[in-house]
């Protein structure tokens, strides 16, 4: 079933266990008000500060951990990767990644950068993504370990 933006209940908008800030909350529904002209959008670079977003695609829904022939791990948790380089990674099964499809038009934000870090040492990036096809959102660190870390 399609649902357009005008027919989305603002407060239904929510991300379990994660904490959106109301300028992300606020950029999320003025996207969905002007859903027509975001399906012609190509994919966009990273956001490169904390607040800034950028609409993308999902590239890959995947497992953490595959085996010798690219086949899932069961139990290994969840990873995504978008069409502007945002990687996300869980060591648990995230729903909202698990019901995203290759293709689906994304809105990712950065919502965290990491302290302290060795020099070129950049992971550690947090990011909240909506799947604008669901409306669910998740926050993810783009590596397993972060900056500094194994």
């Amino acid at each position: 079933m399609v649902q357009h933006a005008a027919d989305v209940d603002r407060r239904a908008i929510v991300t379990k266990g994660t904490m959106m800030t109301p300028a992300i909350r606020g950029t999320i529904l003025l996207l969905l008000a002007a859903a027509a002209p975001l399906q012609a959008a190509p994919p966009s670079r990273l956001p490169g500060r904390v607040g800034a977003c950028t609409i993308t695609t999902i590239r890959s829904v995947s497992s953490r951990l595959e085996d010798g022939a690219g086949k899932a791990v069961p139990g290994s948790g969840s990873a995504v990767t978008l069409a502007n380089g945002v990687y996300g990674v869980s060591y648990d099964r995230v729903s909202a990644v698990d019901q995203s499809r290759r293709g689906d038009r994304a809105l990712t934000c950065l919502v965290r950068l990491p302290t302290n870090c060795p020099p070129h040492d950049k992971r550690g990036r947090w990011y909240t993504t909506t799947n604008l096809r669901t409306l669910t959102s998740w926050t993810l660190p783009d590596s397993e370990h972060m900056c500094g870390g194994a």
